[in-house]
């Protein structure tokens, strides 16, 4: 009688090449990773946004979830991992066959195989292709077509995504020349913002009575939405090395302290110069803190991440609350949730940090270069820092004109903001639902004939990112 374990035989279902550590933890990060979007995100921006928005905010990142899945399995994840097409951009393909997705994972232009199928790999990269959409999203809230909506989201996956996925995932140009970009700092967060911006810019402004005055209409539902992100993003980090392994720990630990150092400099920026925590500037703390960390979070020591949140939490601070007002084009550009500056800016800011403080034996762990490092570890970590740079630059400028020409392209056959009527009424026009059926708009809520003060409402000491009168600046997350 054989004495051989069963969980140890190997079978079809069971390859020799197969680690059941790491296929479980990357299933298990990339279920982390949806949920930041699914329901994280579908909360987060159906409570932050006016009452007569939830709804349509919502549905724009539940249809954007779908509609990215969909594209990513027909033809997305081939051109962002797949066979080289150009140096910054796969072959195009399916990739639904059995005989693809069974077999071992591998990235064909670089040395990654993870011990694991194809199949995990496929879907760990959707739930990041699809958070970027969304995050996306949040620069067109309370405006932007809904029907112009469903046709730019698989438009934009497939022009402008897959590009920067290649380009520094996927075998492109950059990750040979030895850009470093470990989570998505670039790819995700960098992209996002400019996108957003350049978007909203084409898209057009909100009603003029909604930006200056933009309140959440449930800001205990959004602090559940930014939880849910916050603890997705463990996986969205620590499933980066494609293993279980010592990188995935320290990128896991490196994520959470860069977070909440992040949170608690723009909290006390707050209270020193506005005189109150708000928590909607606590979460935007949060969101910073946590992209900022992204491009580097599995490269450097965790007394970096401390640097990354305290630089996270201030200079996205003082592009937000200062710079904004006194810039004609951001006071001009609707951007609704503020992604240029929590995402593009916070992006930017931890990819360059990365080149200076990337650690060499952290990232002997990973990177195909194993005498990678920052600036911080020697003259040549230097040249570290301009590839740094210049991969930002290619990343802006990319998303830019892609993101112009989808855009113009759609408006020959579909408005792209909506009639000023369905601004006025919101969800019951675009929809022919709301959310709450109890009372009206958070502005219109008079707390004397409740019973209970709403504080968001009070006329005294506005919050700055409620009243876009009162500091110049609207909700930004």
């Amino acid at each position: 009688m054989d004495a051989t374990p069963a969980y140890s035989l190997v079978t079809p279902a069971v390859p020799e090449w197969l680690n059941k550590g790491d296929n479980a933890w990357q299933m298990t990060a990339a279920t982390l990773v949806g949920i930041q979007s699914m329901p994280g995100l579908v909360v987060l921006y159906a409570s932050i946004v006016k009452k007569k928005w939830a709804v349509n905010s919502a549905f724009m990142a539940l249809y954007a979830f779908a509609a990215v899945l969909i594209c990513w399995v027909l033809v997305g994840f081939r051109m962002a991992f797949g066979d080289e097409l150009l140096p910054f951009w796969g072959k195009g393909a399916p990739a639904l066959g059995q005989k693809y997705l069974v077999h071992q994972a591998k990235v064909p232009e670089t040395l990654i195989k993870p011990l694991y199928p194809m199949a995990s790999l496929v879907y760990f990269q959707f739930t990041f292709a699809a958070i970027t959409t969304i995050l996306l999203a949040g620069s067109v809230l309370g405006r932007m077509n809904i029907k112009a909506w469903m046709v730019f989201v698989p438009l934009w996956l497939v022009f402008c995504y897959t590009v920067g996925a290649f380009s520094l995932w996927g075998g492109g140009f950059l990750y040979h020349w030895g850009a470093i970009d470990y989570s998505g700092g670039y790819v995700i967060h960098l992209s996002s913002g400019i996108s957003g911006f350049t978007a909203a810019y084409w898209v057009g402004p909100r009603l003029k009575s909604d930006r200056e005055r933009f309140p959440p209409n449930n800001v205990l539902l959004m602090l559940a939405g930014a939880g849910l992100l916050w603890m997705g993003w463990s996986g969205f980090n620590g499933g980066a090395p494609y293993a279980a392994n010592v990188d995935a720990s320290i990128a896991v630990i490196n994520t959470n302290i860069s977070a909440a150092t992040s949170l608690l400099v723009w909290t006390s920026l707050d209270v020193v110069f506005f005189g109150k925590p708000s928590v909607i500037g606590a979460v935007q703390g949060m969101m910073t803190g946590l992209a900022c960390i992204t491009p580097g979070a599995g490269l450097v020591q965790s007394w970096a991440a401390i640097v990354y949140g305290i630089l996270s939490g201030s200079i996205p601070w003082v592009s937000m609350m200062i710079l904004h007002k006194k810039s004609s084009l951001l006071q001009k550009v609707d951007d609704t949730l503020g992604v240029f500056h929590t995402h593009a800016v916070a992006g930017l800011l931890g990819g360059l940090l990365t080149g200076l403080l990337a650690e060499p034996d952290l990232c002997a762990l990973i990177l195909k270069n194993p005498h990678t490092r920052g600036a911080f570890y020697g003259s040549e970590g230097w040249v570290q820092f301009l590839k740094q740079l210049a991969a930002a630059t290619f990343v802006i400028g990319w998303n830019v004109v892609s993101t112009t020409i989808i855009c113009l392209g759609i408006k020959l056959f579909i408005p792209l903001r909506m009639p000023d009527e369905q601004l006025v009424i919101g969800d019951d026009a675009v929809h022919g639902e709301e959310a709450y059926a109890l009372w009206g708009d958070g502005e219109k809520y008079d707390p004397t004939k409740h019973g209970w003060h709403a504080s968001l409402h009070s006329d005294t000491a506005p919050s700055p990112y409620i009243n876009n009168g009162a500091r110049g600046v609207t909700i930004n997350l």
